[in-house]
């Protein structure tokens, strides 16, 4: 990885403007408060849905669950949209991944009224795979930053046991077969994540530019992240086994990467 050309935050804001709650949202299928509950409940078994909008007037007002579903009108089972349930479209994905750890379903507004829908399944379309993987990739060009400035030329290699630092070799050994642009005297850019995480963590003011206030606590992260990382870049699952603690992680990997971002040795040393 080059060093970063885009100021700090730059190319984060750019994944928040580019992707946000709008691109993973479905149309909510609706329907008027007078239809028979009963109907209804026979159509959404048909196509497998949990939640439908309800409608006074033409205009959404509420929904009803399938399970809430009873004989007469759906006026009688109608749930009103409350605060905290309802989200702009243009909201980032980080807010919809936080105001889905309690609840199954969110609605979204389109020009002011709700018309779409968001649920957990929905965290795993590719928008959400592009933006968490993006950020993990940004915290990893940070991170890389930083090395490189506490530790020119490379010789941060002497915080990283033998056999990380041969995977490192081999690595750069084969961009050097394929006649790719490197610089011979520093193999940190072949380094894989879990190794940036290991000298960030090792080096006490690394590990204070990243405001971990023990390596344990890092660690604890890494351990989360990586794995996270591995599942997003081979199209795996990020939902099962990971959830809510996957809320968690994604506000902290934010975080984390707002902390790097503005972090310098460079400036410290000044």
């Amino acid at each position: 990885m080059k060093h970063l050309k885009a100021s700090p935050g730059d190319l984060r804001r750019l994944f928040e403007r580019a992707i946000t709650i709008r691109e993973i949202a479905e149309p909510l299928v609706s329907f008027d408060t007078d239809r028979n509950a009963e109907a209804i409940r026979a159509f959404m078994e048909a196509q497998n849905f949990d939640v439908v909008g309800l409608r006074e007037s033409g205009r959404l007002v509420g929904y009803v669950c399938r399970n809430d579903l009873k004989q007469g009108p759906v006026q009688g089972c109608l749930t009103r949209f409350q605060e905290g349930e309802v989200l702009a479209e243009s909201e980032p994905l980080s807010s919809a991944i936080q105001g889905l750890r309690h609840r199954s379903e969110l609605f979204i507004t389109v020009l002011g009224q709700v018309g779409g829908i968001v649920t957990k399944g929905d965290l795993q379309k590719a928008p959400v795979r592009l933006w968490l993987f993006g950020v993990i990739s940004l915290i990893e060009m940070q991170m890389l930053r930083l090395i490189r400035e506490r530790f020119p030329h490379g010789t941060c290699m002497s915080l990283l046991k033998t056999p990380r630092v041969k995977a490192a070799k081999r690595i750069f050994a084969a961009r050097k077969q394929r006649n790719e642009e490197a610089d011979v005297s520093d193999f940190s850019d072949c380094l894989q994540i879990h190794d940036k995480a290991t000298i960030l963590l090792q080096d006490s003011e690394l590990r204070a530019l990243a405001r971990f206030s023990t390596p344990e606590i890092g660690q604890n992260f890494f351990k989360q992240l990586t794995p996270l990382r591995n599942a997003l870049a081979h199209g795996n699952d990020i939902l099962k086994d990971r959830w809510p603690a996957l809320v968690d992680l994604a506000q902290e990997a934010e975080a984390l990467l707002a902390r790097l971002e503005l972090a310098s040795v460079l400036t410290n040393a000044e």
